[in-house]
């Protein structure tokens, strides 16, 4: 599936690197990598780590300190991909990693309940107004899978309905794509995943009232759930309007479907309500990711208290798990969330995330060149466009992604970390200081003229 390092990174592959800043040290990264790849398929344990979509090879990372990480070859970097969004505090901050430690103490995993599961919940339902119950998993993707079979059992329906451009973790269901035409079954994006599973998943285009309609027309009382990221951020940054998502909860209530919010992104990140606080829409049932464990391995799905009813052992659909509720994990959720309840937290992080924003969109319209930073809470992303607005995964420019790996590349030979991949976002945390901000937006300065001028 992955070429070996050799013929990825080969001269005639990769342009020898003729403008703006000597590449960095990659050594030890490549070393490592060599012998990773003995052991893991394409030599990482998540593909998009394998660097494939930018120069270079994958840098592996030995520490993280506030805003900032250190490769195994000693490059220190401005980091903005906080792994994946979780760390909104930063690199190993210092009341998460406390409590963590202080938790460990009395063991680390028991498979029964514990005090700081119900600590944790409590912080969280009595701070978010569109959930009565909780059930905490061990990763988004858990949370997902869980969300849509409880929709299933709560309906005594089939089929879900996702959208081209959202993306909802690896459960097999969901990791389908839109086939051709208005409202189509989903085809399947991934070997291993039958066709009789994705044919109960149907995909449409976002931002598309004709498709949403003519797809609930087409299988009346027949869907389960519609499931969207309120924030689709995992192929870009496909913001939606308000009025938009409101259809969609207007048209999910009409016709006796279960409208769930995918935020494992989004939640906690926007706001400490995410996007449905955010929008002030109410979903049936939301599911979050590991920023509820500090970066943990953690996540969770919360609903009414009467839709949660359906749950084993109080109802008839199943779902269980020997690390649900880790004594780690949770202790690392209340030390973080108690954070992102101080007064003033999101109105700091998300001012700061807008002048960073702005400036950088200041500049590059002054110099007239084809790139659109768009931006909500914390969360940022650089696209290669002169569209004012991106909705849709199609109208996203794949040509543009060439540009992308050379601004990548400069940025990283300035110290500044961001995901290897255009369609990446980025993130903001509360330890990006101003001086971090200004050297970065310097960073992106030079990296656009570089990119858009040559030499």
């Amino acid at each position: 599936m992955f070429d070996s390092i050799k013929k990825m990174f080969s001269a005639e592959d990769e342009p020898v690197n003729t403008t703006g800043k000597p590449d960095i040290s990659r050594e030890k990264s490549a070393e490592l990598y060599a012998k990773a790849q003995t052991y893991f398929p394409g030599g990482v344990n998540s593909p998009v780590r394998a660097f494939k979509s930018v120069y270079g090879t994958p840098l592996f990372i030995q520490k993280g300190d506030g805003s900032h990480i250190w490769d195994a070859d000693g490059n220190e970097f401005i980091d903005f991909c906080c792994s994946w969004g979780p760390l909104i505090l930063g690199h190993n901050n210092a009341k998460v990693r406390e409590k963590v430690i202080e938790v460990m103490q009395n063991g680390m995993s028991f498979g029964a309940p514990t005090a700081l599961e119900n600590e944790l919940a409590e912080l969280i339902l009595k701070n978010n107004k569109f959930i009565e119950k909780i059930r905490f998993v061990s990763s988004g993707t858990e949370a997902v899978m869980s969300a849509i079979r409880l929709a299933r059992g709560y309906t005594k329906r089939d089929k879900i309905l996702k959208f081209e451009g959202c993306y909802h973790g690896h459960a097999d269901a969901l990791l389908v794509k839109a086939g051709s035409g208005l409202v189509t079954f989903g085809e399947t994006s991934s070997a291993g995943v039958p066709k009789s599973v994705a044919d109960e998943t149907i995909v449409v285009a976002l931002n598309d009232k004709e498709a949403l309609a003519k797809a609930f027309e087409e299988f009346k009382d027949q869907i389960a759930a519609v499931i969207i990221e309120p924030v689709p951020a995992n192929n870009g940054l496909l913001l939606q309007e308000k009025e938009y998502l409101q259809y969609l909860r207007d048209i999910c209530t009409q016709n006796g479907t279960m409208l769930i919010f995918d935020e494992v992104i989004s939640g906690f990140r926007v706001g400490f309500e995410g996007a449905a606080g955010y929008y002030q829409i109410k979903p049936d049932i939301i599911t979050y990711g590991k920023i509820i464990g500090g970066g943990m391995p953690v996540g969770a799905y919360g609903s009414s208290a009467a839709i949660m009813s359906n749950i084993s052992p109080e109802g008839s659909v199943y779902q269980a798990g020997t690390l649900s509720g880790n004594p780690v994990a949770m202790g690392a959720g209340i030390a973080q969330l108690s954070e992102l309840l101080r007064i003033g937290f999101y109105r700091d992080l998300n001012n700061k995330t807008e002048e960073f924003v702005e400036a950088i969109q200041r500049f590059a319209t002054a110099r007239n060149y084809k790139f659109k930073v768009f931006g909500i809470g914390s969360i940022f992303w650089f696209a290669f466009t002169d569209k004012e607005y991106i909705r849709k995964a199609e109208d996203i420019d794949a040509s543009s992604m060439e540009k992308f790996k050379k601004f990548h590349r400069e940025l990283l030979n300035r110290g500044i970390y961001l995901g290897p991949s255009g369609y990446e976002v980025g993130f903001i945390s509360s330890a990006h200081t101003k001086i971090d901000l200004e050297k970065t937006k310097r960073a992106i300065f030079d990296s656009l003229d570089l990119v858009f001028n040559g030499k």
